[in-house]
């Protein structure tokens, strides 16, 4: 590809260069063009989406074997899959360069222009005229499907002003408004969420799909237009039940599935990736616990009977709560002078409202309320994680601790020494801490944040119990665990109870 400074600036500079001859433009479509370039990717052995986690083996072929068919595709899932991150992507299959001839609203292609303004244009200057030129992300245009958006949004309209101001008929091509559609004509264009566009609109895509042209106003102007067309969809909508027209469906090459990360691994990977930790405020250290911990809340709320599984649970969520949880920690490292800082498991309920707002709870989830929810959500993603780390861990001296009287609050208004100096007091805590490569000599940050996630991990299995304040003790056994303690599935199946004695089943 030659440099921008030597690149041809007119038709007849542009008919000598070997890499833009008339014959390869003419007959080199934008589905060539990214099938061409797939392949040399594939032969190199090159990523073919970099950035995206988890994938591999599922949805990339798919997506491979749709573009070496030349065929439109959709992809089908839940939010926050990154389903548009993907159909972004697809620019980097492009060419770096691509020319048209300028000033042209549709970026006609030099040797073959399709509207009447370049076809005059280039019959009176013929090889003189001029060329620009466009890079790959000028060539993507993407449409977010609203129930508002017309035939003239996409395909394109008339213009009576512009008839007005050039004295031309209504009749006449150079009166027309070109719509998203003609403009991102030799390029990729997408849409989001398709069967939120209305039937009419649907159907106005019929033959850009099949025959590859479009008609404007009903008057007799056909574009031929050069379009790869990729789409996005929650598949509850796509289906017969949903809002798709059928004959739309018909004519999509390929459905391929996204899905959410299927190991923990893979989605601390994309945590990790998308999380802003480079935020140049003293040393951030982001436990190995709390990463699990962070991602096991996403895993476990896709698996709550009180979180709407079509909604679905976004990777968002994740993403968010690591932001929040390092705001937190930081936070906490500006007002005592620390320069490490150090998340711990106590900073995920200062992360409530980033939790919260990602969840589309069912009618019992609502009637519990959201707060409680994902606060058993919390206790549950904790659990899991302790296990891994103290399974098999006797915690009986730490408990012992406790039922004398011992207590112990992790509060953010003291420093890390402080807290560190009254952990020390339990007799046995900084022996049990070994799984996670904690010493009695470790720095005050590492040893609260470890201790703090063994005494979150004791009260997600009932063995302590701690207050709203972040404050543990003994659990009471007379008492029993308390209603927000208690497992998710005996509250379901007591409410279950309350509703049939009611008579409301």
């Amino acid at each position: 590809m030659p440099t921008n400074h030597s690149l041809p600036r007119t038709r007849g500079e542009l008919r000598k260069s070997s890499a833009f001859s008339e014959a390869r433009l003419q007959s080199r479509s934008v589905k060539d063009e990214l099938r061409e370039n797939l392949i040399a990717r594939l032969k190199s052995r090159e990523t073919i989406f970099p950035g995206i986690i988890g994938y591999e083996d599922t949805v990339v072929p798919q997506i491979v074997n749709a573009v070496l068919s030349k065929q439109n595709f959709i992809l089908l899932g839940l939010r926050g899959q990154a389903k548009s991150r993907i159909l972004r992507a697809l620019t980097a299959l492009l060419d770096e360069q691509t020319p048209y001839i300028a000033g042209c609203e549709i970026r006609d292609n030099p040797y073959h222009p399709l509207c009447r303004r370049c076809r005059d244009l280039v019959a009176e200057k013929g090889d003189a005229t001029t060329i620009m030129w466009m890079g790959r992300d000028e060539r993507y245009v993407e449409k977010l499907a609203t129930p508002d958006v017309t035939v003239a949004d996409l395909i394109g309209d008339l213009d009576p002003i512009k008839a007005a101001r050039g004295g031309q008929d209504l009749a006449s091509e150079l009166t027309m408004h070109y719509g998203l559609l003609p403009r991102a004509n030799r390029g990729i264009f997408a849409i989001n969420e398709l069967p939120d566009l209305a039937g009419k609109i649907q159907v106005a895509l019929f033959n850009i799909m099949q025959e590859g042209d479009v008609q404007i106003k009903g008057y007799p102007v056909r574009l031929a237009l050069d379009l790869a067309l990729v789409f996005s969809a929650n598949p509850e909508d796509y289906t017969a039940r949903g809002k798709i027209v059928t004959p739309l469906k018909d004519r999509i090459g390929s459905e391929v599935r996204t899905h959410y990360p299927e190991t923990l691994e893979e989605g601390i990977a994309i945590t990790a990736q998308e999380t802003w930790s480079q935020r140049n405020l003293g040393r951030l250290e982001i436990p190995q616990h709390m990463r699990e911990i962070i991602e096991q809340i996403a895993f476990s709320a896709r698996e709550d009977k009180k979180v709407d599984k079509r909604s679905g649970v976004s990777q968002r969520l994740p993403i968010s709560t690591m932001d929040l949880v390092i705001s937190n920690a930081e936070r906490r490292a500006l007002l005592h002078g620390e320069l490490l800082v150090m998340p711990r498991v106590g900073d995920l309920y200062a992360a409530l409202p980033g939790i919260t707002g990602k969840l589309e709870l069912e009618y019992e989830g609502e009637m519990r309320g959201a707060d409680t929810v994902v606060r058993e959500i919390l206790r549950i993603a904790v659990g899991k994680i302790f296990d891994t780390y103290f399974g098999e861990t006797n915690t009986q001296q730490i408990e012992q601790w406790f039922n004398l009287g011992g207590t112990i609050k992790f509060d953010d208004d003291q420093p890390a020494k402080t807290i560190a100096a009254e952990l020390k007091q339990i007799q046995g805590l900084t022996e049990k801490l070994i799984p996670l490569k904690i010493k009695s000599s470790s720095d005050p940050e590492h040893l609260v944040a470890a201790a703090e996630f063994l005494l979150e991990g004791m009260y997600a299995h009932h063995r302590l119990s701690r207050t709203e304040e972040r404050g543990f003790a003994a659990q009471d056994k007379a008492r029993g665990p308390s209603r927000s303690e208690r497992e998710p599935e005996h509250e379901v199946d007591e409410w279950a109870q309350r509703r049939t004695r009611r008579g409301f089943n």
